[in-house]
């Protein structure tokens, strides 16, 4: 009786040991396994421009689905129930995701902007949340920092469901400015003149074609607009420069720019 025993347990720690090896042996060439295909995608990813935070994300992802393949498959060779370990992980799962409702609604938001590439850093963006030069693009937070020196952390959530408007996102922009004369001036001198000012202007693309023409008749002024491109970093200067130009250039042409003012009328009873 004590011959069987003493078999049965020699038998049942053979087996046991026997499981423990292949289950370590599964788990180091696993790991090794799991090293190639990250090395792949990471050098793949690189090919194809991927940003640098989001190949990291994908790598630590691509890691924690083969790690945790890897864990269940070594757990059921060694003897390990996984029916067990599957529902444990999902009830840790469930709970965490609950928990951090907000945090991975920003996470995944993160991950769109990074995917689709609405803007990348260096960019000018108008958001609800304010305007900036994007400085970083996190997995939950996007930075800009403000044209007057501000850093504007917004959550990448509200950058998948607001919209967002890329100032920077191409080269060229087109340059608008209004400006009114009255009704008395010369409308021909003030078109000329508004051409030669665009003509001049290094600031303005001349292949891409100017306009000046008269946009709207007001209760006090003609409202012209004039109209060219710009390369997108040279917008702003061009735009403040033409604005300056026109008022210097109106008063040494005698061109009123109309503006409201009032008349008051003293009138003495004596």
């Amino acid at each position: 009786m004590l011959e069987k025993l003493l078999d049965q347990a020699i038998g049942w720690i053979f087996d046991a040991g026997t499981s423990i090896i292949i289950g370590v042996i599964i788990l180091l060439v696993g790991l090794k396994l799991i090293k190639k295909v990250r090395n792949i995608l990471d050098r793949t990813m690189e090919r194809a421009g991927v940003e640098t935070t989001l190949r990291r994300f994908l790598d630590a992802l691509v890691y924690a689905l083969l790690v945790g393949i890897l864990v269940f498959v070594v757990a059921g060779e060694i003897g390990i129930e996984v029916t067990s370990l599957v529902a444990l992980v999902g009830s840790v799962g469930l709970a965490l995701s609950l928990a951090m409702e907000k945090s991975l609604a920003n996470f995944a938001g993160g991950v769109m902007v990074l995917l689709l590439k609405p803007f990348k850093a260096g960019d000018f963006i108008s958001t609800p949340d304010g305007d900036g030069t994007v400085e970083s693009i996190g997995l939950v937070y996007t930075t800009l920092v403000t044209a007057d020196n501000q850093k504007i952390n917004i959550p990448n959530s509200n950058m998948t469901t607001n919209v967002v408007t890329n100032v920077t996102g191409v080269e060229k922009r087109k340059l608008i400015l209004g400006v009114g004369i009255g009704y008395n001036a010369d409308l021909k001198k003030a078109k000329a003149v508004l051409e030669r000012l665009l003509e001049e202007h290094d600031g303005i693309i001349k292949e891409d074609g100017i306009q000046v023409i008269v946009d709207s008749l007001g209760e006090s002024s003609v409202n012209l607009s004039l109209r060219g491109w710009t390369k997108t970093e040279d917008y702003w200067q061009t735009r403040w420069d033409l604005l300056e130009q026109i008022k210097l250039t109106f008063d040494e042409e005698g061109i009123e720019i109309p503006y409201n003012y009032l008349n008051v009328n003293v009138i003495n009873n004596q």
